[in-house]
């Protein structure tokens, strides 16, 4: 299985990054429009988030995988 994981669907972009850490909450919270599932972000557009903060989410959801699954 990825780490992370990406798919361009008809109806948005899915980001498959959150591994249910609580420390995704305060930048979900800065990151702009979006929908959460349990471990899928879910964004309509790239222009309705700040991709700053989308990649603080991404790395930290590398981080959280590979310390739970080292290579």
């Amino acid at each position: 299985m990825c780490r992370i994981g990406f798919s361009p669907r008809k109806a948005n972009l899915v980001l498959y990054v959150l591994a249910g850490s609580a420390d995704a909450q305060p930048l979900l919270a800065r990151l702009g429009k979006h929908k959460t599932g349990k471990a899928c972000l879910y964004i309509n557009r790239l222009d309705d988030v700040d991709m700053a903060v989308l990649e603080q989410i991404v790395r930290a959801g590398w981080a959280e995988m590979a310390a739970r699954h080292p290579a």
